[in-house]
């Protein structure tokens, strides 16, 4: 989706944002822009580092005016110098096309997964908050990421294989403990949006790679995401969530996926509960199957969920630990979410 948040921009922020886009790509230290209130600037200049994360090095912005002028200097502000930026831009745009060769010919789904588990399996969540952690040149060449240069990763990878794809940004939340805004992404798969957070997927792994927030429609996004800075596409279709195939609803259907997994000798199932409220009574049962398979084969059980989206995660193992673990699915929330009874 080129350019997604710049079609909602007025006349004249359209002619400022194209303006800054084309001074970014020459690395102009002085951008001379029609001018605009101090609101409308940053609106423009936030739209286009969303839409355009090959912009990695531009981190932040001034600006000065003269009175009676009809435009302002707007002085970006850099992550490296000149010859150190031409250098990284070489380097992430080779890093792109590495990753993205092998997924000529594939399918929107197989595009999509294949760039979800480069996330899980090759960036981890950076505490510290690096200010190139918030751009694609932390997680495309540090390995790091928070969950802005994560979803700006994801976006400029899924550009790269011709998936529609958006940044998607929402306020954050004091009250609920939510102190930073959160980003994720809106992939559009066979012509179908759907709601994907690689971040909050890759701080669920416990052994195994999960999927909890893997197109998903508004409805279960939003159930622990906050509300948009900006709109993005409506996600409405509730097929295409990862856990689908192994959404279970009945007792039975557990204590069955939990034997087959053993008699494979696998160490982890990860499925999703469809069976009404996941209160803390539904969950002791759960564990109860599983201790019960677990002991039969030599093996201990823990057990991980994901409340709000109703995914849980037996392991199979020989140590034993905390037999529940409520998972916090974003390092940068406060609260964790209880079970009810």
């Amino acid at each position: 989706m080129a350019g997604y948040y710049s079609k909602s921009l007025s006349k004249e922020q359209r002619s400022v944002y194209e303006l800054l886009r084309q001074g970014f790509d020459r690395l102009d230290t002085v951008i001379r822009v029609p001018k605009l209130s101090a609101e409308e600037l940053a609106d423009a200049y936030l739209r286009l580092k969303l839409d355009e994360p090959l912009l990695f090095f531009v981190t932040g912005y001034s600006y000065r005016f003269y009175p009676g002028a009809d435009h302002v200097e707007f002085l970006p502000e850099y992550l490296f110098d000149k010859g150190k930026i031409r250098e990284h831009r070489q380097a992430v745009t080779a890093r792109i096309q590495r990753l993205t060769r092998p997924l000529t010919g594939k399918s929107d789904r197989e595009k999509e997964e294949a760039i979800h588990d480069f996330i899980l399996q090759n960036v981890r969540y950076d505490k510290l908050k690096k200010s190139y952690s918030h751009e694609i040149i932390g997680p495309l060449t540090q390995g790091v990421g928070v969950c802005e240069g994560i979803a700006k990763t994801v976006k400029v990878l899924c550009d790269a294989v011709n998936l529609p794809c958006v940044v998607a940004l929402s306020h954050n939340n004091p009250e609920q403990g939510v102190k930073y805004r959160h980003a994720w992404n809106v992939v559009t798969v066979n012509g179908k949006n759907y709601h994907l957070d690689a971040t909050f997927d890759n701080s669920l792994q416990r052994g195994t790679e999960r999927y909890d927030y893997f197109n998903l429609d508004d409805k279960h996004i939003f159930r622990d995401h906050q509300s948009l800075v900006m709109e993005v596409p409506k996600c409405t279709d509730g097929d295409g969530f990862y856990y689908r195939a192994i959404s279970l609803t009945k007792m039975e259907q557990v204590d069955s996926r939990i034997r087959q997994t053993l008699r494979k000798k696998k160490s982890h199932l990860v499925f999703h509960w469809r069976g009404g409220g996941l209160n803390r009574s539904i969950l002791e049962e759960i564990i109860q199957l599983g201790k019960t398979a677990a002991a039969e084969k030599g093996k201990v059980l823990r057990c991980s969920v994901n409340v709000a989206q109703a995914v849980i995660q037996l392991d199979f193992g020989e140590e034993k630990g905390e037999d529940l673990t409520v998972q916090q699915p974003d390092e940068e929330q406060e609260n964790t979410p209880a079970l009810e009874n």
